[in-house]
């Protein structure tokens, strides 16, 4: 059996995007409609333990500190964990403003878990850690 599989790939990076564009949007509710219900979120050493909770507090931000803010990211692999979960790895920042670059000591390093539910990809968790200098 080849472990190639295009089509999830394909459909997993779709899930990214779409979130990565809702966050450009200012759109919580966009941004969360590919979370599982019962997703968990742990950023800035802070739980977020359902689609609702991370939903507001991305509502929240959006709304202050993270107003009309864009995100970089940069997808660093996807391996599959059996038939129907898939773990993304990547590396993200958030750009404010006019910036076009994020300073190495802004950038994060993300766990993402997507879960296959029915047939759709979704996250079902996420996880992010300051990224450490290129020389550590």
């Amino acid at each position: 059996m080849s472990d190639s599989r295009p089509d999830d790939v394909a459909a997993i990076q779709a899930v990214m995007a779409d979130s990565y564009k809702a966050w450009s949007a200012g759109d919580a509710d966009g941004m969360v409609a590919n979370y599982t219900e019962d997703s968990t979120a742990i950023m800035t050493g802070s739980l977020r333990d359902s689609r609702a909770v991370i939903r507001e507090s991305m509502a929240l931000a959006f709304a202050g500190p993270l107003k009309d803010t864009s995100t970089y990211n940069k997808q660093l692999s996807i391996r599959f964990v059996g038939r129907d979960a898939a773990i993304v790895i990547s590396e993200s920042g958030i750009l404010f403003g006019s910036q076009t670059e994020v300073p190495h000591a802004a950038k994060v390093n993300n766990t993402w878990v997507l879960e296959k539910r029915d047939g759709q990809w979704l996250i079902a968790a996420y996880h992010n850690s300051p990224a450490q200098a290129p020389e550590q």
